[in-house]
């Protein structure tokens, strides 16, 4: 197998991983997909996708992620979030997978976090599954050939699926290790084979390294409209929000699906192509994404397929409700060629509220804005994180709490600051459930939030009556052309008032002790939004 091209002076061996046995450098799709298939990692799929299960892993695991605690980091990282890891016993970590790791091939690729030159990550990821590099190569962004000649990496990554942890020796919780080490600037990921731990290890360290630059790093997907970059919106959300289905919207242009930050010059995506869950997709409701599934090198990961006609079963989650599909973005027509765009014109705050009480839309004031990001109210969706098995409330604070490692009045106020500066317009966007809670009601009609999504974007919705809710003080419109009035108030989707009353309620109960944690670090404004 002919290797790609890499930095002589920057080979493995020069950062002091030797006795290795084969390792490829920087091999393109078609080779990744040949040496997976050679190697029994997976299946050839129709169209030239590549199949494949992640075993026991099928989700994050982030309570096996941790982060060295060393005198550099201390007064930094929110250790209440993030778990520490002795130094000493990193080190252990380090030597034992070095050694275990011996004799095997590897796949490295050397790849660049971040569209804007100015503030991206050049890292290594250094793969014992050929697929893994085939996944990483998708989701982050691939230097020019020529680049690789002198690609130095910053941050390394190393990703071994075959090793397995020992809790007492290596000072974490179970065989299953992500341990990052900021001082090493080295990560390593061992007894998982769930891919995506390889893209959110890239998107904590830029979430760690890019306020200190002023930077906002927001786990957010984007877009803008056709032939005016000026005209961005940023969609925040955890997983199974619809962070990926909302913004691929084919009026508009694509700037990425997840993970992006906003400078002072405007906004840009970190990553190079987008991680779609693909339960219940179909081409009608959903028909970019659908296509990217029967397309050369997208990685299907984790679903059903039959095993003569390859046909994948798009709503069979034995497997996993977390199943996905990995792409690079050109493989979506309206996708951004620079994954630029400028200053948010529009933020939306994109929310699953299992309890059936919040709107569908929301208009919110720029205090009302932090309030809620940093409460960051969800519903975790079955599959994402092991052990999820059904919608289950949460507050998630800046909508990405698993991969904050400072402490989020700092996302906070940059959030704030960004806001403040640009005048963006503000959104709270309800993709969970009306008519009742998960169990009674349903989920909110993906029409009615393209709907209202399109006025608010279009800037027709701020034209149209609001009202003052009255568990939130937030405003809500009273009625938008093409959406069903009943559903803008939500309290008349139930048939007995009362119990909508009494869980509104309990939902407002929820978010005041929720937030009464960040109280002593928010400005008046902000703090007066939270007592409404």
């Amino acid at each position: 197998m002919t290797n790609g091209r890499v930095n002589p002076s920057h080979r493995l061996e020069d950062q002091g991983i030797a006795g290795l046995g084969s390792v490829y450098y920087n091999l393109l799709e078609p080779a990744l997909i040949e040496a997976a298939l050679k190697r029994d990692e997976g299946t050839l799929g129709l169209g030239g996708t590549f199949l494949v299960s992640t075993g026991k892993h099928t989700g994050r695991s982030p309570k096996d992620k941790f982060v060295v605690r060393t005198p550099s980091v201390e007064d930094t990282i929110w250790w209440d979030n993030n778990k520490p890891m002795d130094p000493a016993k990193f080190d252990v970590l380090h030597a034992d997978m070095l050694a275990h790791m011996k004799g095997r091939d590897y796949f490295v690729q050397d790849l660049y976090g971040g569209a804007d030159a100015e503030h991206r990550l050049d890292v290594r990821v250094v793969t014992e599954l050929a697929w893994h590099g085939l996944f990483i190569r998708h989701l982050l962004r691939r230097p020019s050939r020529e680049d690789l000649d002198t690609f130095v990496p910053e941050f390394t990554i190393i990703n071994c699926p075959s090793f397995k942890a020992d809790p007492e020796r290596h000072g974490c919780r179970s065989e299953t290790v992500i341990a990052i080490n900021l001082d090493k600037k080295l990560i390593l990921i061992g007894n998982t084979a769930y891919a995506g731990e390889n893209k959110k290890s890239v998107f904590t360290l830029l979430n760690y390294i890019l306020p200190g630059k002023g930077v906002m790093a927001m786990h957010c997907s984007a877009n803008h409209a056709i032939g005016n970059p000026a005209d961005t919106a940023v969609f925040f959300g955890l997983s199974g929000t619809g962070k990926t289905t909302l913004s691929a919207d084919p009026s508009r242009i694509l700037i990425g699906d997840d993970e992006h930050g906003w400078s002072d010059k405007g906004t840009f995506n970190f990553e190079g192509g987008c991680y779609a869950k693909t339960i219940n997709l179909s081409a009608e409701a959903e028909p970019e994404i659908y296509a990217t599934c029967f397309k050369f090198g997208t990685v299907v990961e984790n679903m059903v397929f039959d095993p003569e006609t390859l046909e994948l079963d798009f709503a069979d989650n034995s497997i996993t409700d977390n199943m996905r599909c990995a792409y690079p973005l050109d493989a979506i027509s309206n996708a951004s060629e620079t994954s630029l765009g400028g200053q948010p014109k529009n933020v939306i705050m994109l929310t699953c509220d299992a309890y059936g009480v919040l709107p569908p839309i929301a208009r919110l004031t720029p205090a009302q804005a932090m309030y809620h990001f940093l409460s960051g109210f969800t519903s975790k969706t079955p599959g994402t994180e092991v052990g999820v098995v059904e919608p289950t409330p949460t507050f998630s604070t800046c909508f990405g709490a698993p991969f904050m490692p400072r402490r989020p009045e700092v996302y906070g106020k940059l959030l704030q600051e960004k806001i403040n500066a640009t005048g963006a317009t503000c959104w709270l966007v309800n993709t969970g459930w009306t008519g009742g809670a998960f169990g009674t009601g349903k989920r909110m009609p993906i029409k009615a939030t393209r709907a209202l999504l399109t006025a608010a974007l279009d800037g027709s919705l701020n034209a149209v009556q609001f009202r003052k809710d009255p568990n939130f003080g937030f405003e809500v419109p009273v009625a938008v052309p093409g959406v069903d009035t009943q559903l803008l108030d939500p309290r008349q989707t139930w048939a007995d008032k009362a119990a909508y009353d009494a869980q509104a309620q309990k939902l407002v109960n929820m978010f005041a002790d929720n937030f009464a944690q960040y109280v002593p670090y928010i400005d008046d404004d902000v703090r007066a939004a939270a007592i409404g």
